[in-house]
């Protein structure tokens, strides 16, 4: 397909999904949730692609979800949507309409890539929750957070009850959800909810250099494996899990190409050379995470 609210390259290993209705500071609608999903999926079967980096055209990241329809604009989310030119459709759960926003943030959970949120901007509503999936957020010093979901009436989506405690504590994330207030990129630092705060001018080269900096050093099979083992283990109820799962990651690794060439870079003091395929299947064994439920429908 060919995305129209959002822009798609990949470059030397790494995919830039620009969110891109920059006269609408990049406000979300049901077409650019679809196509994230897409994007995300399409990123997700390049062998092209080690990294994903995201990030918003203009002066916003994402001003949360397109309010122009006035106050009936919640209820026309509770609308289906058409489905043409290859956009993924919206499906249901529990024999309902799936909420827009886990259509577009759920896939980057389930992506096997590293995901990097460049945050150059207001970042409120949906534009905070889709990058709780995201696996690294740089933020602007320009960039600016809000759940803002409990003023608006409604309470928070994306899957964001169960990614916002886990990356900044539950006491941050009931703070932040029950005031639904905006605060800067330093409370965001502070909160744990972004890693790095840089001057706006620097915020794409941070992320394409941590975006380089794996993507010229790690093999992609072992780095897909480990962002679903470190990910899927936040809910185990022991170590045992984790020390299950690690021993028959490791035994398949151990037969591949990548831990040789790996050993050899190192011992040769040079740069490796990783080949093996990612494939779309399991990674080392690793199941795909998070596995839909039953009572997810197309």
């Amino acid at each position: 397909m060919t995305p129209e609210q959002l822009r798609y390259e990949v470059a030397d290993g790494v995919a830039t999904i620009t969110l891109h209705r920059p006269e609408k500071l990049n406000a979300c609608t049901p077409g650019m949730a679809a196509e994230l999903a897409w994007a995300a999926a399409a990123a997700d079967a390049d062998d092209a692609v080690r990294v994903v980096v995201v990030t918003g055209a203009g002066r916003a990241f994402c001003a949360g979800a397109d309010l122009s329809s006035g106050s009936g604009s919640f209820a026309d989310r509770a609308r289906p949507v058409p489905t043409d030119g290859g956009t993924p459709g919206r499906g249901s759960i529990d024999g309902l309409p799936r909420d827009w926003g886990g259509v577009a943030a759920l896939p980057f959970a389930a992506l096997r890539k590293p995901v990097i949120a460049a945050v150059n901007g207001p970042a409120v509503g949906i534009g905070a929750t889709m990058t709780l999936p995201m696996d690294v957020r740089i933020a602007a010093e320009s960039a600016r957070f809000g759940f803002v979901f409990t003023r608006r009436g409604i309470v928070p989506e994306a899957a964001s009850s169960w990614f916002l405690p886990r990356v900044v504590g539950i006491s941050q994330a009931v703070e932040w959800v029950a005031t639904g207030r905006v605060f800067d990129a330093a409370e965001a630092l502070r909160g744990r909810l972004v890693s790095r705060v840089v001057p706006d001018a620097e915020l794409l080269p941070t992320a394409y250099a941590l975006a380089r900096e794996i993507a010229d050093n790690t093999s992609g099979v072992a780095v897909a494996a480990a962002r679903q083992m470190l990910w899927s283990m936040l809910g185990a109820a022991s170590p045992w899990d984790a020390h299950r799962l690690e021993t028959r990651a490791l035994l398949e690794l151990y037969a591949g190409p990548d831990v040789a060439e790996g050993v050899a870079a190192f011992l040769g003091k040079r740069a490796p050379e990783f080949t093996a395929p990612l494939g779309d299947g399991e990674v080392a064994g690793v199941p795909h995470w998070p596995h839909p439920p039953d009572d997810v429908a197309p």
